[in-house]
């Protein structure tokens, strides 16, 4: 079973960049899809950007799209979110999230309650 830390959060200007990361620990990294999700205050958990197991092309939720990009590095066991042109509809507890590859991922990646893995969230504050 996989634990999950994020790292990389904080307190920005409107306009500013910030590089979220999650380490994973345990085995079989490679083997998971993982993502991005976030919660603002009073809102739900929502989907923010998601990469499968093997790469390829990300998925984004429309309002970042253009200035959040995903990535992992397998070797190093850990997924990034680089997060530019920060706005404060981003103020939000940022969490990663990883899926054990179960079927169905490309129509599902968006849905909270199929990730089993969770970090304990990091805090993005944006001021305008």
């Amino acid at each position: 079973q996989l634990q999950l830390r994020e790292s990389g959060g904080g307190s920005v200007q409107a306009g500013s960049s910030l590089r979220l990361s999650c380490a994973a620990s345990g085995y079989s990294f490679s083997d998971y899809n993982v993502a991005w999700f976030r919660q603002g205050p009073g809102k739900e958990r929502e989907f923010v950007a998601a990469i499968r197991r093997t790469g390829g092309i990300p998925y984004y939720t429309d309002s970042v799209k253009g200035r959040f990009t995903i990535s992992r590095d397998n070797d190093k066991h850990t997924w990034y979110l680089q997060m530019n042109s920060l706005k404060s509809d981003d103020t939000a507890v940022y969490y990663c999230a990883a899926d054990r590859g179960s079927p169905g991922y490309s129509a599902t990646y968006y849905y909270t309650h199929r990730y089993t893995v969770w970090g304990q969230g990091t805090q993005v504050t944006v001021s305008s």
